[in-house]
């Protein structure tokens, strides 16, 4: 046992004095690792400063966030988690480093050149709160016998009161430098025959939806695809937010009733026209909108909203074009033009459906505008013929038209309470309306005195009185309807 016990003793003195030469040996290679450790984070921050230097003078040079994606990448490279147990892992990080400086684009970042597409899309509108009051004449007539009323405004009666006109929202905004797209739709639209005859109205109706390509970087040459204005007539291409009278003239509407229709339009604005117009809108001038100088457009033909019913086109052309005067008209711009259609139509029927006969229509327009500055005067005549409904035969024919009107309009752009616009207009009908059924012929003659007065640019207000003669339309009734009118409407733009 005394053997035993020495023997214990004698190892246990030995590992003693074993033990710290090990711890020695130990420590004397952890010296090293650290020592190697240092010599390489000192490796990676000099690359992390040549890399910084490199970043900053590319973009003092070429002012893009490409050299920012490189820092943020070498960045999130040379991140390793230095322990003494890892050592290894940290001395690859070195390689890694090499390639940092290669550029990794967000999936989703904006072009260099501004924001993305969908955050140049504007929002806008306008709306339109009317009343209409019959002061004299007749509001209501026996069978067969016309009655007050209007194309233009289907509240116009015997029993209308308040009434939303128009309320638009407008989405627009440019995709890309050259490709834009505009959509608009009437959140006061109506539909008849839901119940018996009895119309519901508050329906939101697509009215415009297209695209415009731009052929060249300067953006005067385009084509427009989709449901758009049908470019006949400088009033109907007029915004109704902009127009001066509460509603378009028979005549001119008459060409293309909701003035818009489905197909491919190619407009064309020189630089010096672009320049006129600018400066007109800048003056706070009511302009018709840039449709463009000169137009060629092909269309369905049927009309807003209406389904196609035959392989037929309808062609139209336009041309409008400003000019600045000199001399006691200093400052003024009149502007001429024209336009010409030729379509096939088939209009609806009262038995259900549209015609058989795909009628021949055939216009030709002019127009002349004299910016008011502070007088102005705005006319447009058509000739043509178009289908309407005779009443010596009981069915809808060919018929020559004939019509226009003629404003004069005297404009306060600062005054004390806002911009105040006295105007008077007349208007004169004869032809066929292919917008109601059995296209009625219309008999139209007008005379209309009002004021609109912009207190602010979000609020319109406009008065008007009207000495009327009006053949209403519906092909059972005839003669003409002789009254007053006198109308107001509230206008909010947004």
């Amino acid at each position: 046992m005394t053997g035993i016990k020495t023997f214990k003793h004698a190892l246990m003195m030995g590992v003693a004095a074993l033990v710290p030469q090990q711890a020695l040996a130990r420590t004397s290679a952890e010296t090293r690792e650290i020592r190697q450790l240092k010599r390489e984070v000192e490796e990676l921050k000099q690359q992390m400063r040549a890399l910084t230097e490199a970043a900053a003078a590319a973009q003092s040079r070429a002012a893009t966030p490409a050299p920012a994606a490189v820092i943020a990448n070498a960045e999130n490279v040379t991140k390793p988690v230095v322990t003494i147990a890892n050592a290894a892992p940290v001395a690859a990080a070195a390689p890694v480093l090499a390639a940092a400086p290669a550029p990794v684009a967000a999936p989703h970042a904006p072009a260099a050149h501004g924001k993305v597409w969908y955050e140049k899309l504007m929002l806008r509108g306008y709306t339109q709160f009317r009343v209409n009051e019959i002061l004299s004449g007749a509001d209501t007539a026996p069978s067969g016998v016309s009655r007050l009323r209007s194309v233009q405004d289907a509240a116009l009666s015997d029993k209308g009161n308040f009434s939303i006109r128009r309320a638009r929202l407008v989405v627009q905004g440019d995709i890309s430098s050259r490709v834009s797209l505009y959509m608009q739709g009437d959140l006061a639209s109506s539909v008849s025959n839901q119940t018996s005859s009895e119309k519901r109205e508050g329906f939101f109706q697509m009215r415009d939806a297209y695209a415009d390509v731009y052929l060249d970087k300067h953006r005067t040459f385009k084509l427009r695809f989709g449901q758009s204005k049908v470019p006949v007539g400088w009033e109907n291409m007029q915004s109704s937010s902009n127009r001066l009278a509460l509603d378009r003239s028979d005549a001119i509407d008459s060409a293309v009733p909701g003035e818009r229709d489905m197909g491919v339009v190619a407009y064309y604005t020189p630089a010096r026209v672009q320049h006129i117009w600018d400066r007109l809108a800048k003056d706070g001038q009511k302009l018709f909108g840039n449709y463009g100088a000169f137009g060629l457009g092909l269309y369905n033909g049927q009309g807003v909203n209406r389904t196609e019913s035959n392989n037929g086109l309808m062609k139209v052309a336009f041309v409008t074009w400003p000019v600045e005067l000199g001399g006691a008209f200093k400052g003024q711009v009149i502007e001429f033009g024209g336009s010409l259609m030729q379509n096939k139509i088939q209009p609806e029927i009262r038995t259900g459906g549209v015609s058989a006969i795909a009628y021949n229509e055939k216009r030709v327009s002019l127009h002349a505008m004299l910016y008011p500055k502070p007088f102005g005067l705005q006319a447009e005549w058509t000739w043509g013929q178009t289908p309407a409904w005779d009443k010596s035969v009981s069915a809808m024919v060919n018929k020559g038209l004939d019509g226009g009107y003629v404003q004069a309009m005297y404009r306060l752009p600062h005054t004390a309470v806002g911009q105040i616009m006295p105007f008077a207009r007349w208007q004169y009908y004869r032809g066929g309306w292919k917008g109601s059924v059995n296209s009625p012929f219309l008999e139209t003659d007008e005379l209309e005195l009002g004021v609109e007065w912009q207190p602010m640019k979000e609020v319109e207000f406009t008065v008007t009185y009207s000495d009327t003669k009006r053949s209403e339309a519906d092909e059972r009734r005839s003669g003409q309807a002789h009254g007053q009118l006198v109308r107001a409407q509230v206008q909010w733009n947004y």
